[in-house]
């Protein structure tokens, strides 16, 4: 093909034109993860940076969890620059799949719900296997939204031999706030006749367990970063939550601004809690 131009604005044009074509950018993968656990696949979106294409580097990894009613493909739907967040700060992004309602428990009632095991443990095996991450604590953080910003504490409490970071944005961070919504009796049973659930998968209380673990040096110490708006209706547990950490002098990133629990909100907050994340990842490399 014979190309003529007439001009050097036009030249620049085509030499525009074609840069915008061949400049790499985040690629997106859907992937099937099997769970042991519960015996089926689950999707998975999983967000490589540009940088991924260097065949000899591997990448720290975040894992993002959806809300309530949402699925594996919410978060990359909702907001499209989780692929420029990805390669401005060159980690690996997974969003994995947490049921319509399984606030990331293993359900002590229902079998069939063990997402606790499955995005705690069973999604980062698969994901280091398949994928050239840094496969240790110091490159892995969990954070989420609402439902999934209770899982990102819990988990992240519960299993901080795998993350050495978690988060949460708008967390359900005291599900005494919900009893009787989001299917959380489902889960874990009523207030009544399953009082002892309501203790042990709370993350108010896991925070209790988590503490004297690691005063007893049978846990390691995690970076915490959770935020809320102010016109939510998780805002007092995690204004209480808050308050604990400090009470504890546990080190942590709280963050109250203008907003709801929406959409609007979380596309703002996510680009803070992804930098506290590249900044721990860039910290843990130096470290080490």
């Amino acid at each position: 093909m014979l190309l003529i131009f007439t001009d050097m604005n036009k030249i620049i044009l085509f030499i525009v034109i074609l840069k915008s074509i061949t400049t790499s950018a985040a690629s997106v993968d859907t992937v099937a993860i099997y769970s042991n656990a519960m015996q089926k696949n689950f999707q998975c979106v999983v967000i490589k940076p540009s940088a991924y294409k260097k065949k000899t580097t591997r990448f720290p990894v975040v894992y993002l969890l959806h809300g309530y009613s949402g699925w594996y493909s919410n978060w990359l739907l909702q907001v499209p620059a989780l692929k420029n967040y990805a390669d401005t700060y060159r980690m690996i992004i997974v969003c994995p799949d947490g049921g319509y309602s399984s606030w990331y428990f293993d359900s002590p009632l229902d079998s069939s719900f063990r997402f606790e095991t499955y995005v705690g443990t069973e999604v980062p095996a698969f994901i280091d296997l398949h994928y050239r991450t840094i496969p240790n604590r110091n490159g892995r953080a969990i954070t989420g939204l609402s439902m999934g910003g209770h899982g990102g504490l819990f988990l992240g409490m519960r299993h901080a031999a795998i993350f050495g970071a978690c988060g949460s944005m708008s967390g359900g961070l005291d599900l005494n706030y919900s009893r009787s919504k989001f299917d959380i009796m489902k889960r874990i049973g009523d207030t009544i006749s399953h009082v002892a659930n309501w203790k042990k998968y709370i993350v108010m209380n896991v925070l209790d367990d988590y503490i004297t673990d690691l005063q007893n040096k049978k846990t390691d110490s995690l970076q915490l970063i959770f935020d809320c708006g102010l016109d939510d209706f998780y805002i007092e547990p995690n204004q209480k939550f808050h308050q604990k950490l400090v009470q504890y002098q546990y080190p942590h990133d709280y963050t109250e601004r203008p907003g709801s629990h929406n959409w609007d909100y979380w596309r703002n907050a996510i680009a803070y809690q992804l930098l506290f994340f590249s900044n721990y990842f860039k910290k843990s490399a130096t470290d080490n």
